[in-house]
This record gives C-alpha cells, structure tokens and sequence, in this order.
C-alpha cells in the first residue's frame, strides 16, 4: 500500500501500475486537471507539482520542498511524502501570495504553462521563508530554469516572484508541525521502510533488502529519479513489469565528506550533492547548473547517471578524471571497482545479475591539483552534451606530473584520453605541448557525426578546449572564456 499526503489529506493507494506517474494519476484518476501535460518528457515544466518530505534529525525532522516533474515521477516514489498541487495554494478563499503576485503583475498569458511556473515559484517562496533559496534574482531565474513559456516574456514573472516575498505567510508554513506528524506517523507504521505493492512495486529501505530484492527479481529495473527510465514510459510506452526504487534505501541515500574523499549514495539527487561538491570540486559542482532544469537535478541522482552508462552523460567524464571508484553491491557481498574499468560498451557495465551501484568515492583535490569541466552543448542550459571533457592535473613549477582526461561524447563510452595524457606528460603544460596532444586525440577517439555534432566538429572543440584549459591555468584569456559556457576550477 502507497502512502502519502495528498496536499494536507492522507491517501493510501493499494493498486497502482509501476510505470504509472504522478500526473496521469492526477489527470485520469482523480480529474484534477490544475497541472497541465505538455511534453511528457520532463523538458516544460507544465506539470511541475511540489513534494515535501522529511530531513534532518529523524527525532526533530523539518520539511524540505522541492519542485518535480509530476510526468515522469512514479506515483509509488510519493510513498512516506506529500505531494502539492495548484489546486491546494487557495486557501480559506484567498490566494497564496505568489498566486496573487503573478494576478497583479500580469504574470500569465495564455495560461497554459502557469500552473506549472507557480508551482515553481512555491518552491522556491518556501525555500526562501526557510533559508534555503536565494530571494534574489539568480535565485529566481533558478527556479524558473525548467519552466518553458511560448507566449510572454519573463519579467513579469520575475516582478510577480519578487512581490510575492512581501508577504510571508501561508497555510503551509503555519500548518508545517501538522504535515511533519503525518508524515511520521506514514513512516512509523509496520513496515514502513520498506514497501511491495500488487502490482510489482518494491520500495527496499536497506541495501541488504535491496540486494535480496535483486537476488529474487534479477529482471526487475531499478529507479530512483526516473528522469530517464520516465522517458520509457511516457515515450516508447514500455509497461515494466517490476520496479524497485532506491530513494528509501537507507545506505544509497547517504552523504559523507571524509578528510580524504567524498562518499556519495547512489540515490543521492544533483541538487542534494552539489553543495558539499562545490567546496571541494567547484567545477564539478558548477557543471550541475547545465545539466538539466532544477526539477530535473532535484530528483535525478549520480548513481543512475553512472549506471545508465550513456556515452553523452555529463558526470561519468569528470568521476573518469578524478579517479573515482565505485562500490558496487550484491548479496554475495560489497566489490570496489576503479569508474575507469566500469564501462565496457556502448551502454554496457561490468554489473553483475543482481548487483548495483551503493556508492561513488571521489578523492578530494590536493592543494598542488586542479580540476577543469567543460560541457559544450547547442543550448547553454538544459541540453545534452556534443562534447563533455574534464580535465585534472598535478604541475610542479608548470611541469605536468600527472594528468587524466575523461572525454564524453567521443566514443561508445565515457572514456580517458590516454594518449592525450601521455603527450602532456613530462612537459611544460605550453602551447607546444598543447598541439602536440591536440593531435593525439585522434588516437584517442573517432568520434560520430549525429544530430548533435559532427565527427570533425566534435574532434576540432576537445583540441580547443584543451587550448582553453591551457589558457586558464596561465590566468591568460580567463575573461575572454567568462561567457563561453565552460566550468573550471
């Protein structure tokens, strides 16, 4: 049985297929037609809805809101949370603030996307009232980031969100303490942690539960934030016959910033890993801000990027140049295997039947070592790479000692530059050295022509940004690349 809060009511579901999502239960079942399907790929915004769920200090828990994409989410990942949607901001007859906001400054047109837009700005009103949200313009551009509008521009919208914090109260910050003890009381229920539906739904809520779960379903697919495996079902019409979600497996959630690395849950979303990413690796953590809309980073995750395996896929070449490893998980026990011998073939792993990913262990920078990311895509945000390359480095008075280059969109898979690295090796990090391994990358790699870019195009930008780093690291061009739409540290 699913159980969560439907805005402020408890609701429990006992059948419910595992492609079905969050929208077309609310569209089909329920005939609440307040958010709007548009793309059904996770790209508009149209159907943005909020979900609340507990954090912190599980004797003292306080209430995190995020915006997500109600097309693509499983309605079973809602199970121990509470969804929002439009129809529950009017309150006692009068609007929330960031509804009126958008009434008085003409913040809509058409009408069609504006569910979604406010839906974002709630996220982002809440986050701000509790010191999670910037109340800035970046903040607000942020927010907006995955909220398509054909017909207005957005500085309407902008005024309306900035209004809208001139009044900081709403029913859900005064009734909070009543959803946070609903929710517990969800999650205190027998059985709670875990979770098997009728209908070929597992919500597993240890790593041993998870791996037995494998062990006994080794056909069934794993999700977490489903921001790609979504697309299967909303697209190509696939009906799975078993899921099992990752999001309540206590190990796969987890965090830890060691002395030496940092350790990352599987299940652990973008926008929950880029603030302890950006004290220690910047550049990774500013290439977050490109891949995707904030709906998108708020429920996809590391591990499900690394193990879909894609050779476009933005984290695999920067774990590849930081040598991460990856610990990976069956019921015959733990394995630890260097990312650089993960991927086999074109979406091919060496994962076992009945194994996944736990964990990813990212060594932490030296003072002596630098790390670089660079992602060139048509659309500055929220598009697939062409071409994604990072590049870490160790010099001694500019003389490399050591180098790795992880290329994505070059080959089959994501992949080291070795010959590359072998011709900066040894040498002044110059433009001699520059050229010389700018020819080595056609050792490296033989890259494609498809929709996103050519071969030779794709050949002629890695030289390039090999150029750029060059630049950078001399403190030469730093202005000239300000704009440009790379990351580096």
């Amino acid at each position: 049985m699913i159980q969560f809060l439907l805005n402020d009511q408890p609701t429990a579901l006992e059948h419910v297929a595992p492609s079905m999502s969050v929208l077309q239960y609310l569209r089909t079942v329920l005939v609440q037609v307040g958010t709007k399907e548009g793309c059904a790929a996770g790209d508009c915004g149209a159907c943005t809805v909020v979900v609340g769920e507990l954090t912190g200090d599980p004797q003292n828990p306080s209430l995190q809101y995020k915006a997500v994409n109600a097309c693509i989410t499983p309605m079973a990942s809602l199970h121990g949370k509470q969804l929002i949607t439009i129809e529950h901001l009017q309150h006692q007859g009068q609007l929330h603030p960031v509804q009126q906001a958008m009434v008085d400054c003409h913040g809509s047109q058409c009408g069609f996307c504006t569910p979604g837009i406010v839906m974002s700005l709630l996220a982002w009103w809440l986050g701000v009232q509790r010191g999670t949200a910037a109340p800035d313009r970046h903040g607000i551009e942020l927010a907006l980031s995955g909220n398509l509008c054909r017909c207005t521009g957005y500085q309407p919208i902008i005024q309306a969100a900035e209004q809208s914090l001139r009044l900081c109260q709403d029913h859900f910050l005064q009734h909070q303490q009543e959803v946070v003890q609903l929710l517990q009381a969800i999650q205190g229920t027998p059985g709670a942690e875990s979770l098997r539906t009728e209908r070929g739904f597992y919500r597993p809520g240890t790593a041993s539960e998870l791996a037995r779960l494998l062990e006994a379903h080794p056909q069934a697919q794993l999700v977490a934030g489903a921001t790609d495996l979504g697309l299967e079902f909303t697209q190509q019409l696939h009906q799975p016959s078993k899921l099992i979600y990752t999001g309540g497996v206590k190990e796969l959630t987890q965090l830890q910033d060691t002395p030496d690395q940092v350790i990352i849950g599987a299940a652990v979303t973008y926008s929950s890993a880029q603030s302890t990413l950006h004290q220690h690796f910047p550049a990774f953590a500013d290439l977050f801000n490109r891949l995707g809309s904030l709906q998108i980073r708020n429920q996809g995750t590391l591990g499900g990027n690394v193990a879909n395996a894609s050779p476009i896929g933005d984290t695999p070449p920067v774990l590849l140049a930081l040598n991460a490893t990856l610990k990976l998980t069956s019921i015959q026990g733990s394995r630890h295997v260097a990312i650089a011998d993960f991927f086999t073939g074109y979406r091919q792993t060496v994962l076992r039947t009945g194994e996944f990913i736990e964990a990813i262990m990212i060594p932490k920078l030296k003072a002596d070592e630098t790390l670089q990311v660079y992602k060139i895509s048509k659309r500055f945000e929220d598009d697939i790479s062409a071409v994604c390359m990072a590049i870490w480095m160790r010099r001694e008075h500019n003389v490399v000692q050591a180098v790795r280059i992880g290329c994505g969109g070059m080959a089959a898979i994501p992949k080291r530059a070795k010959a590359t690295e072998q011709a900066l090796l040894g040498k002044p990090f110059s433009e001699t050295s520059i050229n010389l391994a700018k020819q080595a990358l056609a050792q490296d790699f033989q890259p494609i022509d498809d929709i996103r870019a050519s071969a030779a195009y794709r050949l002629a930008v890695a030289g390039n940004l090999l150029t750029r780093a060059h630049l950078e690291l001399n403190q030469q061009g730093v202005s000239l690349f300000a704009e440009a739409g790379g990351t580096s540290q």
